[in-house]
Parts: structure tokens; C-alpha cells; sequence
């Protein structure tokens, strides 16, 4: 089985599927470190240097390309299902879980590692707050395409397997 996450930045789609790949004893793919390699240095500069419609083309690309394990959790980038047809995708190569976030949950979050983040690290409180709330009213219409949906918050593991077998 692959179980494809998705969600919001900062909503825990690595952290969180490291450990639900180990709970399942499943190999773990985080798409944004694969795409990392492909073109040999961070998103950022690559967002910096050949502009948004290239990366997700790239990462649109990457997504549908990777030769994914039989099972396996796959991190995806928080834009992803977004784009062309990638949540159709993902939804029918494997199961969708939507880690679902308040945006000051998030900015929470966000706040302690913005600095690695482009777009929001010029952002006081107020502003991050803000950018989140615009962002996932344009996302939530994919992001509740997802197969499952389940809160980030306290989220382990088990809840996952719970909702998932």
C-alpha cells in the first residue's frame, strides 16, 4: 500500500511519516528531498532560479515518475495536490491523508523554522496567520479530495493505522 500525506507546510507530513513508516514497517519517501537530488540543490533556490510553473511541473513530475516501493509513506510538498492532476493521481496509485491544521496551529509551528522558509520569513505573528488562512482557503478544495483526513494535532501513529486498516 502507498499512502500518500499531504497537508499544509508545518503540518508534520515528514516528521509525522517517518513514524508511520516504522510502525508499519513500510519504506519512507519525503518527494521533496527526491526532487532535492534531482536537480542537485534546495527548493528554495530552485523556486528562486527557475520560478513556480517549472518546480511543479518538476515536482508534478517527480511525484509521477518515482519508482515508489509496494509500501511505503510518501511526504509530499504542501503545494503538490494543487497542481494538474496530482491529487487524481495520488488518489488513484494509493491512499490520500489529509493532516488537517487551524492556521494558528500552524503558524505555531511555522514560526520556530521560518527563517528556512522564503516566503515567510520576513512574516511577523499577525502576517503568517494571515498567509495561512489565504492559502488553505485556495488549497482545502484539493486537500479534502484526500481519501482520509485526520488532525495533526497529538497525532500518532496508532490514530493513523486506526483510520487507515
Amino acid at each position: 500500500m502507498k499512502i500518500f500525506l499531504i497537508g499544509f507546510m508545518g503540518c508534520g507530513k515528514s516528521t509525522f511519516g517517518k513514524k508511520l513508516a516504522v510502525k508499519l514497517g513500510y519504506d519512507f519517501i519525503d518527494l521533496d528531498h527526491v526532487l532535492e537530488n534531482e536537480v542537485g540543490s534546495n527548493i528554495g533556490d530552485y523556486f528562486a532560479n527557475h520560478g513556480e510553473a517549472a518546480f511543479r511541473a518538476l515536482e508534478s513530475k517527480v511525484l509521477k515518475e518515482y519508482n515508489y516501493p509496494e509500501n511505503c509513506v510518501v511526504a509530499t510538498g504542501g503545494g503538490a495536490p494543487c497542481y494538474f492532476d496530482n491529487m487524481e493521481w495520488m488518489n488513484n496509485n494509493g491512499t490520500t491523508l489529509y493532516i488537517e491544521m487551524t492556521p494558528i496551529a500552524l503558524a505555531k509551528r511555522l514560526e520556530k523554522g521560518k527563517e528556512k522558509r522564503p516566503l515567510l520569513k520576513d512574516m511577523n505573528e499577525e502576517q503568517l496567520i494571515g498567509f495561512i488562512e489565504s492559502k488553505l482557503a485556495e488549497r482545502n478544495p484539493f486537500y479534502k479530495r484526500a481519501a482520509l483526513s485526520i488532525e495533526g494535532i497529538n497525532l500518532t501513529p496508532d490514530k493513523a493505522v486506526a483510520q487507515l486498516f
